[in-house]
């Protein structure tokens, strides 16, 4: 599902430097940090389920 996500610059540059440090396109950077936050707070299973799915497809 495509979406806009408007950031501040802060967010913006913080979302530039996780790009670069995984080696990333910003936008699958973005998708990755949802993904680790959602497997790291929810307690939720399906979307814990989902998120190590998301993850392991790259590799973590």
């Amino acid at each position: 599902m495509a979406m806009t996500l408007r950031l501040t610059p802060t967010e913006e540059r913080a979302l530039s430097l996780l790009a670069d440090s995984w080696g990333l396109t910003k936008a699958d950077a973005a998708r990755r940090a949802i993904m680790t936050a959602a497997t790291r707070m929810l307690r939720d299973e399906e979307a814990r389920q989902a998120a190590r799915e998301e993850l392991a497809r790259y590799g973590l």
